[in-house]
């Protein structure tokens, strides 16, 4: 969900990485985005997908696809219809975890899920 009111550059990255994803590239990507956070402009993602070895002519083709911005911008409005205001934000069984969480934050929701399920609590002492 790019932020663009907050980081004006957040759109266009989200279509680089949808880009790089079409080549099989995307976590790789990612990781040079979050490397590089000051620098997310159009010259910078070329400078990316040339060192992740991407055909940058297919890379650029894609990035300028206006299918993949209306992905983009779909993802986004999805978001927006879930409630989503801002990042991260998880689901665990449609019940919605707003924010960075530690992990008792998870935990206390899947354990929920699963005794409401009536399914056993992995590593939870056996009942008696």
């Amino acid at each position: 969900m790019p932020l663009a009111s907050i980081h004006p550059d957040a759109p266009a990255a989200h279509i680089a990485s949808v880009a790089a994803d079409k080549q099989g590239k995307f976590w790789e990507f990612h990781d040079k985005l979050f490397a590089n956070q000051r620098n997310l402009k159009y010259d910078a993602f070329l400078s990316y997908a040339k060192e992740l070895k991407l055909d940058v002519q297919r890379f650029e083709t894609d990035f300028k696809d206006l299918s993949n911005k209306q992905k983009v911008d779909g993802d986004a409005a999805e978001a927006r219809s879930l409630g989503l205001t801002g990042t991260p934000g998880f689901f665990i069984n449609g019940k919605f975890l707003r924010g960075a969480q530690p992990f008792s934050g998870f935990a206390k929701v899947i354990d929920a899920e699963l005794t409401r399920l009536n399914l056993p609590i992995p590593n939870a002492p056996p009942s008696s």
